[in-house]
């Protein structure tokens, strides 16, 4: 195998690539394919030769810490047996057959690391098409791409949010999808398109205006896959979050302009765009929100390890400026955030989506401020450490706060609770 390797300290220069043996694998070790990996370490690097390996060691080391939990196997050993072991899916043939509940946990285990959902081949948002694919898509557009996103061969996106319309109603989209004898033809424009920059992104889902007098406005709408390599579908730019890139996988704004595809891959057929994302982002948010959890529940770690092993003032930091109450704050706020949204995983296992309407809006309220609100006290601990990339909380914080956003804004969220609630009583 190529490795490389490097003598000295200094920029990109100093490495070279060599051919080594590959590592035997230890009885109950766990072998890491590691896809993309950045090292940001500054001048550190100049000043300590030993400082790369440390960064590399360090990261590595908390990946096996933090994921390498209760029988949980990485990307390589997914297939057992022909399941998919990790597989978000209450399927018992293509996964485990977990249930949304059952899932939750896994999802908050690896929500204590960036790289875990990545490496447990469950990151939004090919969990949530992948779930998409198995509830309404046919035999046949399972086996072309269902089972290579199971088995970690190929990635995916998902294009819903537009740039010249408000997207929180989703009813806006201007993005259409025409039936044109045999063919379904694209046109529009999507961003914030996670996924696409991914070099194994083979296949999206489109969601588009398939106009229709006969029905009403919530059946006007439907979802195509469209290979990426599909004449006319065009990645104009990728845009950072908060000046981060989000490699590899990154988002994207991308173009379709008279895309081609054939009729078949209507998911479900024509019109059904908002009943599938119903079905999907329902567990979807579930996920998020665990995983929201699972980055609290680190962020929260890291600020009490620092506050005990640092001293202001003659006093560890934890016992100055009222950061005890803030701890106790924490941990209520992160408890009464798992409680809600497990709540939300029982109803929809029990009751179906539409019964968990309030919850699942309610946990996308609660979870991501939450995240937010923990990251940034631990931030306040760490001091200018906080800010800088030598720990994870600057990542958990962009997470709590583009989450506000992502999977409709909290506005939406709380005017759908209210809407609910009213209804009991008789108001629209």
């Amino acid at each position: 195998m190529k490795a490389a390797a490097y003598e000295t300290t200094g920029g990109p220069e100093v490495f070279r690539y060599i051919d080594v043996d590959e590592p035997p694998l230890r009885k109950g070790g766990l072998l890491i394919d590691v896809a993309f990996i950045g090292i940001q370490g500054g001048n550190a690097l100049d000043r300590d030769p030993d400082a790369l390996d440390q960064i590399v060691s360090i990261t590595l080391a908390n990946v096996a810490m933090d994921l390498i939990r209760d029988g949980l196997h990485g990307r390589l050993a997914a297939v057992q047996d022909g399941k998919y072991t990790h597989a978000p899916l209450p399927d018992p043939k293509l996964g485990a057959g977990l249930s949304v509940l059952d899932y939750a946990f896994s999802a908050e285990e690896t929500g204590r690391s960036m790289m875990a959902p990545e490496i447990f081949n469950c990151n939004a948002p090919d969990s949530g098409n992948m779930e998409v694919l198995w509830k309404y898509g046919n035999e046949a557009q399972k086996e072309q791409w269902l089972k290579p996103l199971l088995a970690g061969e190929i990635r995916s996106v998902f294009f819903m949010t537009e740039p010249e319309v408000a997207s929180s109603d989703a009813t806006n989209m201007s993005a259409t999808a025409v039936i044109d004898g045999d063919e379904i033809v694209l046109n529009g424009k999507k961003w914030w398109s996670s996924g696409v920059g991914d070099p194994r992104c083979k296949i999206g889902i489109f969601m588009a205006l398939t106009p229709d007098a006969s029905k009403d406005r919530h059946h006007q709408h439907s979802m195509v896959l469209v290979p990426m390599d599909t004449p006319g579908v065009e990645i104009k730019r990728m845009v950072p979050v908060f000046g981060e890139w989000d490699e590899p996988h990154g988002h994207g704004e991308v173009h379709f302009n008279n895309v081609r595809v054939p009729i078949g891959n209507f998911i479900s057929g024509p019109g059904r765009g908002f009943e599938i994302a119903q079905g999907r982002l329902g567990p979807g948010r579930i996920h998020h929100c665990m995983r929201c959890i699972g980055a609290a529940e680190k962020a929260l770690e890291l600020a009490i390890k620092r506050g005990l092993a640092r001293t202001a003032f003659r006093k560890p930091l934890v016992d100055l400026g009222g950061n005890r109450e803030r701890i106790a704050e924490a941990r209520v706020a992160i408890d009464q955030a798992r409680l809600l949204t497990l709540q939300a995983a029982w109803k929809i296992d029990t009751l179906g989506v539409h019964s968990a309407l309030t919850d699942v809006s309610a946990i996308k309220v609660v979870a991501p401020s939450m995240l937010q609100n923990v990251v940034d006290f631990a931030i306040q601990i760490h001091g200018g450490m906080g800010v800088s990339r030598d720990t994870m909380l600057t990542a958990f914080f962009n997470q709590g706060r583009s989450l506000r956003l992502a999977d409709g804004p909290d506005e939406v969220h709380k005017g759908m609770i209210a809407r609910l609630e009213l209804a009991k009583y008789g108001a629209r």
